[in-house]
């Protein structure tokens, strides 16, 4: 399985669009086929390089599992129209938050994995409740990672 962005390439900064310093939008993410047995994929973005520890700027689960793309702009709701969920993140609000780095440059990981099963969990579902949800159900996992400083 592998995870990719229209937006910006592997290791490459993520544009202001998708960030604190412009729209602060999702970015669209796509993958490949994952291992068979899937059924359903989770998303945890966060950002290790955090003066505060790892800051996790998007938490979802429940993706169907024949979904291949997340589209661009993803409303900020707990729940979307195609069932699956988006919990809270360390900025306190449901949904996708961007980068926002206080100073320097920092790495943003987008993580998806592969679940063998679909998880019942509320909207104040955090990093920790959706890792912790996930164990011993977790197929297979991509990762891409992003760059991004501030425009000031």
């Amino acid at each position: 399985m592998e995870l990719k962005s229209s937006a910006f390439q592997p290791g490459a900064m993520v544009p202001a669009k998708y960030t604190c310093d412009g729209e602060d939008i999702s970015p669209s993410l796509n993958w490949s086929d994952p291992q068979a047995g899937t059924k359903s994929f989770a998303l945890i973005s966060d950002d290790p390089d955090a003066p505060v520890g790892t800051w996790v700027h998007w938490v979802m689960w429940n993706i169907p599992a024949s979904t291949r793309a997340i589209e661009e702009n993803l409303p900020k709701k707990a729940s979307l129209p195609n069932e699956a969920k988006q919990g809270t993140t360390d900025f306190r609000r449901i949904g996708y938050g961007g980068p926002c780095p206080p100073s320097g440059t920092h790495r943003y990981f987008f993580k998806l994995y592969a679940l063998d099963t679909t998880l019942n969990l509320p909207a104040s579902t955090t990093k920790k409740d959706l890792e912790k949800a996930m164990q011993g159900h977790i197929l297979a996992q991509a990762e891409l990672i992003g760059k991004y400083h501030r425009q000031r």
